[in-house]
């Protein structure tokens, strides 16, 4: 599956997780929303969940973050085409996030996306590159395993409500 972030260069350039990846050729940055191929892209605003629905059209299309920082992470952020699918809950593990749930980098969005899409061992080689990044998976292990069994975007819905509801 290609992996690819819209790169909106507004975080430190040392803790950029995107900048990284693409360092490792794990990622293709884009400096453009018309260099941003179509996929499914990653957005916290999205209607709809990310669910293994979602696999096929990534497997053609590729995987879209947006890479900025999170104050700058408004809904107008979002206008790549595309089928945009948000990500259902998790915890960060990243160091600046510990914790906090939703507050993801763009490496746990795009690893968290994968494991969902049912591509594990693409997700494990991505956050191989961070020191926190098996700590991410041990974290979401549960959460990951059943969004990853649903077969839809209202199962994916439901499933993220017994956390929410915790």
């Amino acid at each position: 599956m290609d992996v690819h972030v819209r790169y909106e260069g507004d975080d430190d350039p040392e803790k950029c997780t995107a900048r990284k990846l693409a360092r490792f050729d794990l990622a293709d940055l884009h400096r453009s929303d018309r260099a941003t191929p179509p996929g499914i892209v990653l957005n916290p605003h999205a209607e709809r969940a990310l669910s293994p629905a979602d696999a096929a059209t990534a497997r053609e299309n590729g995987l879209v973050a947006l890479d900025c920082s999170w104050e700058s992470a408004g809904e107008k952020r979002f206008s790549l085409g595309g089928d945009h699918r948000a990500l259902p809950y998790l915890v960060a593990a990243n160091p600046v996030n510990f914790g906090r749930p939703m507050r993801l980098t763009t490496v746990e969005a795009l690893a968290a996306a994968l494991v969902i899409l049912g591509d594990r061992d693409h997700a494990e080689r991505l956050l191989g590159k961070f020191t926190w990044g098996e700590t991410f998976l041990e974290l979401n292990a549960e959460p990951l395993r059943r969004y990853a069994a649903c077969s839809d975007s209202a199962d994916v819905v439901e499933v993220q409500g017994e956390y929410l509801d915790r």
